[in-house]
């Protein structure tokens, strides 16, 4: 009996029970796909751990991300997109002296919560927060400009400014920067933003702390973009009644003789 190649085989299936919401737990999703691949008895080492099984969950909902991301169909094309840069980074571990919190989603999770505690109507803070670190999952040697080049184009010119700058601005509270980048981050007509991304990020490395799931997050940035757009549209309606309600120029003309 080939233990390690059940023992995936359960996973992968046990994390196809979850995702497709038959089950909801991992020690029933565990046994219910062991008995769906085998009656015969089964040691303890082939069985996956958790761990295993939401690793294979990552990957299948990942991969699910990334085609509904591809899909020019669906209204919410970005933001599967994001989901798809997000859930593989709980696999994606820190080091334990400066994040004791854990993995990489966790920590961006908990950044997000606490600058939506700060600026609930920022989306672009919001965004950065959570997006700040996805480079991680794809170049920990240097994660800043990897993240900001899946993210070009798809989030706004301020929100990369802010993911940017967020180690320099570290670096500018440690009081290690140079004067020209302290100058130039605090000059910044950004600078507030940053400061809470900044305070964010430090205050984001707490261990237990409760926080959102990423698709929550992801769903939040969604809802906040749609009342944002509508509201610019009530805006340019004003606009549009107001202009339209204004005296003629030439009658202006005429009552002013």
């Amino acid at each position: 009996m080939d233990l390690e190649r059940i023992r995936k085989e359960i996973a992968f299936e046990a994390a196809r029970l979850m995702a497709n919401r038959k089950e909801s737990r991992y020690m029933e999703a565990r046994w219910r796909a062991a008995r769906s691949i085998t009656r015969s008895y089964l040691p303890p080492e082939a069985l996956p751990t958790d761990f295993e099984i939401r690793r294979s969950l990552d990957q299948i909902v990942g991969a699910d991300s990334a085609a509904k991301a591809e899909d020019p169909e669906r209204d919410d094309q970005k933001y599967q997109y994001f989901l798809s840069l997000l859930l593989p980074l709980d696999r994606v571990r820190q080091d334990r002296q400066s994040h004791p919190e854990g993995d990489v989603l966790y920590h961006s999770l908990q950044v997000f919560e606490l600058a939506r505690e700060h600026r609930p109507w920022d989306e672009d803070l919001l965004q950065a927060a959570l997006l700040h670190d996805v480079g991680k999952g794809i170049d920990p040697m240097d994660h800043v400009n990897a993240g900001l080049a899946v993210l070009r184009g798809r989030i706004s010119e301020r929100a990369l400014w802010l993911i940017e700058n967020h180690g320099l601005a570290q670096r500018v509270l440690d009081g290690t920067a140079g004067a020209r980048a302290r100058r130039r981050l605090t000059n910044s007509e950004d600078a507030d933003a940053l400061d809470i991304l900044t305070i964010c990020d430090r205050e984001g490395r707490l261990p237990g702390r409760r926080v959102c799931s990423a698709e929550e997050a992801v769903e939040y940035l969604r809802q906040l973009e749609m009342d944002n757009d509508a509201s610019e549209d009530e805006d340019d309606d004003v606009d549009i009644e107001l202009e339209s309600d204004g005296m003629p120029e030439d009658l202006t003309n005429e009552q002013d003789l």
